[in-house]
């Protein structure tokens, strides 16, 4: 897939602000300072469609992006750290809860991973969760660049062995680095894959 547009259409606390289009969407979650920003803006080619920053925590709201004129891409707030006060937190989180289990059009979801780290236990609970509420995840696995590709596999087997503790089938996974733009077609790829299904299904 090549990226030929990419507009960004409006942001939203909640669910009911979010745009009322048929068009799918592909939304972009993970623990703040994982690297998301960076990835949207390798994902659409664009060095500031998504605003990089050094704070983590900076997305409060649910930010939708029009790609080619034929998909959203929805930038999520993340969860854990955030320069926020707690009831302003729940809040976001709440929406963003509700955007998951309940937006009709969502086709993916992104799910990001530091490949650096261990099994943290806010992703593990966070895709626990996931699997309560039935919206179809992929996991990205960010920073792959920062270490050897051999730590970046082992680190990725001992991550899909705990996910292993509560889903049979291991879910569909990406390396990234938003410095060399490895996994860009990876994910694009993907996300094509999913249209054509979904058109499939719909025609």
């Amino acid at each position: 897939m090549k990226i030929h547009s990419a507009e960004f259409e409006l942001s939203s606390p909640k669910l009911e602000g979010c745009p009322r289009w048929a068009l799918p969407e592909f939304a972009f979650i993970g623990r703040s300072n994982v690297g998301k920003s960076s990835l949207i803006n390798l994902l659409a080619d664009r060095r500031e469609l998504a605003l990089v920053s050094d704070t983590p925590g900076k997305t409060k709201l649910i930010n939708f992006y029009v790609m080619n004129g034929r998909w959203s891409l929805v930038d999520l707030p993340g969860y854990g750290y955030a320069h926020v006060g707690k009831k302003q937190r729940e809040a976001f989180n709440d929406a963003v809860a509700e955007f998951l289990s309940e937006r009709r059009n969502l086709a993916r979801v992104f799910v990001l991973i530091d490949s650096r780290l261990p099994p943290q236990a806010i992703d593990l609970e966070f895709l626990q969760w996931m699997e309560k509420c039935r919206a179809p995840y992929a996991l990205v696995f960010t920073k792959a660049d920062k270490q050897s590709a051999t730590q970046t596999q082992a680190g990725v087997a001992v991550f899909l062995k705990s996910v292993a503790a509560w889903r049979k089938d291991p879910p569909e996974y990406f390396l990234t680095s938003a410095r060399t733009g490895s996994g860009r077609q990876d994910i694009l790829g993907c996300i094509e894959r999913v249209l054509g299904e979904r058109n499939r299904a719909t025609g």
